[in-house]
């Protein structure tokens, strides 16, 4: 079992017994770790203790952070223009397919893939010649990831192999990643699916949109469901950070690659962009 598998496991027991407020030692239980080892693993992956970790996933921590984004603009900059705040819309860069590309189905395009692992779990990364295609985590067989991909590309021809795209990808989930490069996203989606793409690349880290926040950036606000269909088929998880987007009352909601792990992409990086505000205000 790795660390992010012991990890989701005690989120989601905490996540069903949480009226009882489960103490440090019966969440260890259920892993199972002793209580020690088992707050090491969580400290050294969230780079906080369980108990603050929680806060971060909490209603109120959401509502307020809603309330504070007035607008996705204004919130960039009020999260700060350096650092992990703007970090997406600063070296990731969109792409669309053409249409002949889109209608296709990767015909006559060669699609390099590989699997990898990153601090959320397993994840099949595949990229054309231009750039990142598709970013799929996978729970359990991996197989069937690669089926996934079969399906969405069913003319493309298909390649493990790791090219230049998928290493950066692997940098920088392993945190080795130069923020002067740019990631390309070569991308098969509709002129809207793409508007509301690059819309959720504005959300800062540690920060939340809800969908008619998005739909009102792309200056369509009665689009609230189309936007939500748009967001469930992100085809590159994470780098286009739909974790981000949750219902207007607070509520996490759901997610295409699973509940439990949009809970530990926003509460990883609520407890990163924490830790980064503390040495702003150290000054260390």
């Amino acid at each position: 079992m790795t660390d992010y598998e012991r990890i989701a496991k005690a989120l989601v027991y905490i996540q069903q017994h949480f009226k009882e407020q489960p103490t440090l030692e019966q969440v260890a239980e259920a892993i199972p770790l002793s209580p020690y080892h088992f707050q090491r693993l969580f400290k050294q992956w969230a780079g906080v203790s369980p108990k603050k970790f929680l806060q971060y996933l909490s209603l109120e921590h959401a509502k307020k952070i809603l309330q504070e984004n007035r607008s996705l603009a204004e919130a960039a900059f009020e999260t700060g223009l350096s650092g992990s705040g703007r970090l997406h819309d600063l070296f990731v860069t969109v792409q669309g397919m053409t249409p002949g590309e889109f209608k296709n189905q990767g015909e006559n395009l060669t699609i390099r893939y590989s699997l990898q692992n990153s601090q959320f779990g397993r994840f099949l990364v595949a990229s054309t010649q231009k750039g990142i295609c598709n970013l799929l985590f996978v729970d359990g067989d991996e197989k069937a990831a690669v089926q996934e991909l079969r399906q969405l590309w069913q003319k493309a021809h298909l390649r493990q192999e790791v090219d230049a795209h998928q290493a950066s990808i692997i940098r920088f989930f392993r945190r080795d990643f130069n923020t002067s490069e740019k990631i390309n996203l070569h991308l098969k989606g509709t002129d809207f699916q793409l508007k509301v793409w690059e819309a959720l690349l504005q959300i800062p880290e540690g920060r939340f949109a809800s969908y008619g926040t998005i739909a009102h950036f792309i200056h369509a606000p009665s689009s609230q469901r189309a936007v939500g269909t748009a967001i469930g088929h992100n085809p590159v998880g994470y780098l286009i950070p739909c974790h981000r987007v949750i219902r207007s009352v607070g509520n996490i909601g759901g997610y295409r690659w699973g509940q439990t792990r949009k809970m530990a992409m926003i509460g990883w990086e609520s407890a990163r962009l924490q830790g980064a505000t503390e040495l702003e205000l150290t000054g260390s």
